[in-house]
């Protein structure tokens, strides 16, 4: 007579299944901690032969059957780009960048507030809002950029939570110099364009060195949006914040901005 009660084969593997999460549930994160900071240490002085965002890309277009795609990465150290560009991307992506400590608190409140305000003129007009502030320090950015994913989907909180960690650290073990250094190599600056040396290349024919600043401007104006908006074509709204961001890195000083990195 069989017994109807007996355990089945399933129960040996969850109580397996059981004992490998309370064995390891703890250890993974403290692994993944002890990575993460050794992998941004290594990046302190090591010039990232890619990003995760270059990896990502590349990737996508093989998916599409896009096989001669090739990213455009040509790493320069600080003192072989034109100092117009730092100062461009922080007066276009980051004002506060030499004060804060990885999180514009203030700016966050700010964009908070204006995209309530264009959320709520929007559901008057039955209308959707076309474009919401954000408010990424260069420092989260640069981060995202190394070592993440672009966060659409179910894993867009992880992948926030991630940002925060990993900007903590570049904060905590990377000077600003090497932070905004890593920025504009690792940037997108169009489609499969990356960094400021390949996009000097391929916009103006010339080195990054020898970018002047209306150059640089127009650079920095396409970011955050660097696939919708054109640095060879530059239309009316590129134009303008060109114009914008010129304004403003004189007003921070231009150069001598960089000085406050040291």
């Amino acid at each position: 007579m069989t017994d109807d009660l007996a355990p089945g084969p399933a129960a040996p593997a969850r109580r397996g299944l059981i004992a490998f999460v309370r064995r390891w549930w703890w250890r993974i994160p403290l692994y993944f901690a002890i990575f993460s900071v050794v992998q941004v240490l290594v990046l302190r002085f090591v010039q990232p032969p890619l990003s995760a965002f270059m990896v990502a890309r590349q990737l996508e277009a093989w998916g599409s059957g896009d096989f001669g795609f090739r990213i455009a990465y040509d790493w320069r150290d600080m003192d072989e780009i034109s100092a117009h560009v730092p100062v461009a991307m922080i007066a276009a992506e980051d004002q506060n960048f030499p004060h804060h400590h990885g999180f514009d608190f203030k700016a966050i409140e700010k964009a908070r507030q204006h995209n309530e305000r264009a959320e709520e003129r929007a559901r008057k007009r039955n209308t959707t809002v076309q474009r919401l502030r954000g408010a990424s320090t260069i420092s989260q950015q640069t981060a995202k950029n190394l070592f993440l994913w672009r966060g659409r989907g179910p894993t867009r909180w992880l992948r926030k939570g991630l940002e925060v960690w990993y900007t903590v650290l570049i904060e905590t073990l990377w000077s600003k110099q090497r932070i905004i250094e890593v920025y504009a190599n690792t940037v997108e600056l169009g489609d499969g364009v990356y960094g400021a040396q390949a996009a000097a290349r391929t916009y103006f024919r010339k080195d990054a060195r020898r970018l002047g600043p209306a150059e640089a401007a127009r650079m920095a104006a396409v970011l955050p949006n660097p696939r919708r908006y054109s640095i060879s074509r530059p239309g009316p709204y590129v134009q303008r914040r060109s114009n914008a961001i010129q304004r403003q890195m004189r007003h921070l000083g231009g150069a001598t901005l960089l000085r406050q990195l040291e």
